[in-house]
């Protein structure tokens, strides 16, 4: 490990060994995300194309749902590792309690996890029920993005992907401009 090499905290869980995020691994996201009804109130402006996908209501809708946003986001990163984020809100589980957390948009913490590819099996019983709340492949090509108030994610990416996005029949999804806000028409921001 060279000097500029930052010291990586691993945790073991299920048999299997994951590696912990840091500030820096989600420095592109905070420098480029700010207070706001925008869509880069949860992703930066870096990306081709941005849409919000409102979150289903019921366990059913719920399950293809989360299989059609999973589906979509391993076809556009197939083999890249994947940073997943889960929430501190005091309810939720954050997956590895009393790792290092990361601090994102108006100052909340996530603890960030490395894991080597999606797939379900690989996360064993950290994936139940919702998605994680923060999404992103090592190379960044997409963030995917609930915060923890609203009732929809925010997705930024390849144009491409985001139209997949728009037209699966299970996901309630539109496209955002920049400087636009990102509230879907009937929600609320708060």
């Amino acid at each position: 490990m060279s000097a500029e090499d930052p010291v990586r905290l691993v945790r073991a869980r299920d048999g299997s060994s994951w590696r912990i995020g840091t500030d820096a691994d989600v420095g592109w996201i905070a420098a480029g995300t700010s207070v706001s009804r925008t869509i880069t109130a949860a992703i930066p402006p870096v990306f081709e194309a941005y849409a919000t996908i409102l979150l289903p209501g019921g366990s059913e809708e719920q399950d293809k749902h989360d299989q059609a946003v999973l589906a979509l986001l391993s076809e556009q990163s197939p083999g890249q590792p994947w940073w997943l984020g889960y929430l501190d809100t005091g309810a939720d589980d954050i997956v590895f309690p009393g790792s290092p957390m990361v601090t994102l948009y108006a100052g909340w913490h996530y603890v960030l996890v490395q894991a080597a590819t999606w797939r379900k099996q690989d996360l064993g019983t950290f994936w139940k029920g919702a998605l994680p709340n923060l999404m992103f492949p090592a190379n960044h090509l997409w963030l995917f993005s609930t915060l923890w108030d609203d009732d929809w994610s925010c997705l930024g990416g390849p144009a491409g992907l985001v139209g997949r996005f728009l037209r699966h029949p299970d996901l309630q999804a539109r496209p955002v401009a920049l400087g636009q806000d990102a509230t879907p028409p009937g929600h609320r921001a708060l």
